[in-house]
């Protein structure tokens, strides 16, 4: 009997079928052994560092009962994912049954069909020592990190809280788009929407030999200006230029990319996109049988399989024709130092089971994941879609106006990519020909500040700076949400007040942890030891060393900002106790049983120490550096903010007296507040959440009318009448109609 053992249970299922009974195959459910779950588990002096492995009580059966096969087998094979993280997992599986790692058959494939087990069957290697050490030194440099720097933060901030080299890092960038956000200002900025004869919509490029760009025609006044004398002017047809264009072809899917698409085409999270992916690799229903759809979801690398382009190739011409066929295969490369190039970009395993045909054996979210990963493919090796650019020029005496429009020529690989590009065409006219504006008129804008991360938009920043590998992007997301860093509300991620915290401590006492070009290089350093065989003992040496040393500094010389004083009352939302605590506003009252209660108070003295004058305007200067203070709105309410950011980057709550209603909750009696959301403003219960009633206006004593409903009636004017709208079943009524309680 031979034995392979694989990570997981579904892909032993789907390689068990490809095979005769000579085989057995077993699943080690991923990793088996580990550092310890409650303790360090490194010893580390001044020249050594030794990891203490252990195997997990989850795990002592799966290797017992691996042992146990593997007594009776004439031969075992590792076969355990094709990347780092696999390849020292079948290193520490062979330690747990009691084998040598380097004397076991290493077997690998970039997907689960018959041919490519057989391959790997067929020409077996050993464990690579290399990517084992590069893996393991990955592990216990975050678990030094984390372990060693999570206690300092839950000593000087909070319990609960965590750091991680690749967590601290993602979580700064986040931090500082919302810093950048909270200080933006907004600038007012006009354009002159015009449009000539024939519908033609036009921009003004140049006025009185200024060439226009966004901001300039700063004022109303200038942009009335402005179209007062244009309107006095004659227009001739200038410059007709068209030009053919190309748009490239998309690269294949890698680990990234798909997680980006797939969140902006099917809204799908990173973390649901990769376990969708997982089952597709690992084996679904086929008209075969059960098999691997598509190739390793986690790889960094746009490298394809010649016989796969050949597949692709042909399937192309046969299917669409040969003009949407290039002369040669195309060929994708990343230029990035630590992409693992043996690996290959993500495709379909095989291209007779079409999308069409697939419909009726996968699941839903299946279908959608693979269609998109199927056309992708196909669609790398087409030829480039062409369009034709057209562009015309309004010239009159003091100005100029560009049109554009495009059609196009041929649709290439948007054949089966799709492209929501629509043709915009200009109509045939004749240069130097006089021609008439038919609109012109000013329109207002603001700038706006930068928008907030999603899911997609940070994998992206993440993997255009360097921090961390396809297997991270979604567990770092997912980690931070868990400790309640961020949250994501409309796919947009926004960072809690004690992600401010944090950050800041860590930029002013470890800030190589949350700097991104450090982490970067760190990652560059270790896939050197995968790559080049470095030392792993003397880079986490070098690290662990000056690390410790500001952690026990650390220790005695930062501040405390574990502020928790006790007050003696319970929260109004959950009942708990209130605590008085410090944060980057200064001292704030705050529920003690954060974080699944969130609820925060301001201080007396915090709720006097902003000055307006009698119009109620922000009159306070900063105190840190003396600049005026400027008002701003964020998502919980308005605050004030140093109006020398980013050099001053200091910020206030700007409090807002708690408004009660006169008229008790209709449902418990309790008082009503007026509360505000990222949603906009209600009338709310105080008992929340024993009591959930919510409502957008301010009920009263009066009762519903309709048969069966009784809510509370709330006073409004729609549509220039005033009526009464009950707050449960949102009926409207005219004032006169209701009857008095």
């Amino acid at each position: 009997m031979k034995l392979i053992i694989v990570e997981s249970p579904a892909k032993a299922k789907t390689i068990k079928n490809f095979l005769s009974d000579d085989y057995e195959v077993i699943a080690s459910k991923g990793h088996i052994r580990d550092l310890p779950k409650m303790r360090f588990g490194i010893k580390i002096d001044k020249e050594t560092i030794t990891p203490d492995y252990k195997v997990s009580d989850d795990s002592t059966a799966i290797v017992k009962q691996i042992q146990e096969l593997a007594k009776k087998s004439d031969t075992v094979y590792l076969a355990t994912d094709e990347d780092r993280e696999g390849e020292a997992i079948g290193w520490h599986i062979a330690h747990a049954i009691g084998r040598d790692p380097l004397e076991l058959p290493r077997i690998v494939f970039h997907e689960i069909t018959k041919n490519a087990i057989i391959h790997a069957l067929e020409t077996p290697r050993t464990i690579d020592m290399d990517r084992v050490n590069a893996q393991q030194a990955r592990r216990l440099l975050d678990r030094i990190v984390g372990y060693k720097l999570s206690p300092l933060l839950a000593s000087k901030i909070q319990k609960g809280l965590s750091a991680g080299r690749v967590q601290s890092s993602s979580l700064k960038i986040i931090v500082d788009r919302e810093r950048e956000i909270r200080a933006f200002i907004p600038q007012e900025y006009w354009s002159i929407d015009t449009q000539f004869k024939k519908n033609i919509d036009a921009t003004l490029t140049r006025y009185k030999d200024e060439k226009i760009d966004k901001l300039t025609i700063a004022t109303g006044e200038n942009a009335n200006s402005i179209v007062d004398t244009l309107k006095q002017e004659s227009f001739i047809i200038g410059e007709i230029e068209k030009k053919e264009r190309k748009s490239s072809t998309p690269p294949p899917f890698m680990t990234s990319t798909l997680q980006q698409t797939a969140s902006s085409a099917l809204t799908f999270s990173p973390k649901k996109t990769m376990m969708v992916a997982q089952s597709l690799y690992e084996g679904v229903k086929t008209p075969t049988g059960v098999s691997g759809v598509i190739t390793y979801m986690r790889t960094d690398s746009l490298n394809l399989a010649a016989e796969a382009v050949e597949a692709a190739r042909e399937l192309i011409a046969t299917k669409y024709g040969k003009e949407y066929l290039p002369k040669e295969p195309k060929v994708y490369t990343k230029k990035s130092k630590g992409a693992q190039e043996a690996h290959e970009a993500i495709r379909p395993t095989m291209l007779d089971f079409t999308p069409e045909i697939a419909a009726t054996y996968l699941k839903p979210d299946e279908i959608k994941l693979y269609k998109l990963i199927y056309n992708r493919f196909l669609a790398c090796q087409m030829n480039d879609a062409r369009f034709e650019q057209q562009s015309i020029t309004f010239e009159s005496e003091n100005a100029s106006f560009k049109a554009t429009g495009r059609k196009l020529l041929f649709d290439g690989f948007y054949r089966v990519a799709g492209a929501d590009d629509k043709d915009k065409l200009l109509p045939t006219l004749v240069s130097g020909n006089p021609i008439e504006i038919q609109s012109i008129t000013p329109e207002q804008h603001f700038t706006e500040p930068p928008s907030r991360f999603s899911e997609a938009s940070l994998i992206k920043q993440l993997e255009s700076e360097g921090i961390g590998r396809p297997s991270t992007y979604a567990p770092t997301i997912s980690t931070l949400q868990a400790r309640s860093y961020i949250e994501i509300e409309k796919r947009s991620i926004i960072p809690t007040e004690i992600a401010f915290t944090v950050t800041e401590l860590l930029e002013k006492h470890f800030d190589e942890i949350v700097d991104a070009k450090f982490t970067a290089n760190m990652e560059e350093t270790l896939d050197e030891i995968g790559e080049e065989g470095k030392s792993w003992e003397k880079i986490l040496l070098d690290f662990y060393h000056p690390f410790m040393a500001k952690v026990e500094e650390g220790k005695a010389n930062i501040v405390s900002l574990k502020v928790s004083t006790p007050l003696g009352r319970p929260c109004p939302q959950c009942g708990a106790e209130l605590l008085l605590r410090s944060g980057r506003f200064g001292e704030f009252i705050a529920c003690s049983g954060f974080p699944k209660c969130k609820y925060t108070e301001q201080t007396e003295e915090n709720k006097k120490a902003i000055t307006t004058n009698e119009q109620g305007e922000v009159t306070e200067v900063c105190e840190k550096c003396g600049s005026p203070m400027v008002t701003k709105n964020g998502r919980n309410g308005p605050f004030i903010a140093c109006s020398a950011y980013p050099e001053c980057k200091n910020t206030k709550t700007l409090h807002q007296e708690t408004k009660y209603s006169e008229t008790p909750c209709p449902d418990c009696g309790g008082k009503l507040l007026w509360r505000q959301s990222f949603r906009g403003a209600f009338w709310g219960c105080e008992s929340y959440p024993k009591c959930k009633f919510i409502s957008k206006f301010e009920p009263c004593e009066k009762k519903c009318e309709v048969v069966g409903c009784g809510g509370a009636l709330a006073p409004r004017t729609f549509r220039n009448k005033e009526i009464y709208e009950c707050t449960k079943c949102k009926d409207k009524t005219p004032r006169e109609e209701v009857a008095s309680v």
